[in-house]
């Protein structure tokens, strides 16, 4: 059996036990996270959540146009107020630079991404940048409470990044 029917077991499985109206819309929080997609993050985990907040995630909890689209939808259309970034220890995006990417991918496929992936070599100054890129945007409405934290995946922990303002 394959990992995908494995996990399409444990959906049917989770069917049955599915109550409707047992997971809010919109979230009850108010907040929506920005994080890596990182398998060793549990965002319900760590923030004690099972559904209560919108979770935005892809390659190093980047800044991207479609993150931007989600908060202001999340913000437009579902109430959220609150924002909070995480990135991660040992993050593989720390491993490798935009240009090299985007060689790997041009010898792979013949085609030069149009889009960069995001790498960066500094975790806290990521965030600090992330923190900004959200509250530059003239998309995102609530700026009040936009939050940036670093997770260790070693020891379980969320440091909070500063930032000037």
């Amino acid at each position: 059996m394959s990992v995908t029917e494995r996990l399409l077991a444990n959906a049917d499985s989770y069917a049955g036990r599915f109550l409707e109206g047992d997971r809010p819309d919109p979230p009850s929080t108010h907040v929506a996270i920005v994080s890596c997609m990182d398998a060793r993050i549990d965002l319900y985990g760590i923030f004690g959540l099972s559904g209560q907040a919108h979770m935005i995630r892809n390659a190093g909890g980047i800044i991207t146009d479609d993150v931007i689209r989600s908060l202001s939808i999340s913000q437009r259309n579902l109430g959220t107020r609150e924002v909070i970034l995480v990135h991660h220890t040992d993050c593989r995006m720390l491993t490798f630079t935009d240009e090299a990417f985007a060689d790997q991918v041009e010898r792979d496929t013949g085609v030069r991404p149009t889009w960069a992936a995001g790498s960066f070599t500094d975790l806290e100054e990521d965030v600090r940048k992330s923190i900004a890129k959200v509250r530059d945007s003239p998309f995102v409405l609530a700026k009040d409470s936009i939050r940036g934290f670093v997770y260790d995946v070693h020891t379980g922990k969320l440091t909070e990044v500063y930032t000037a303002t």
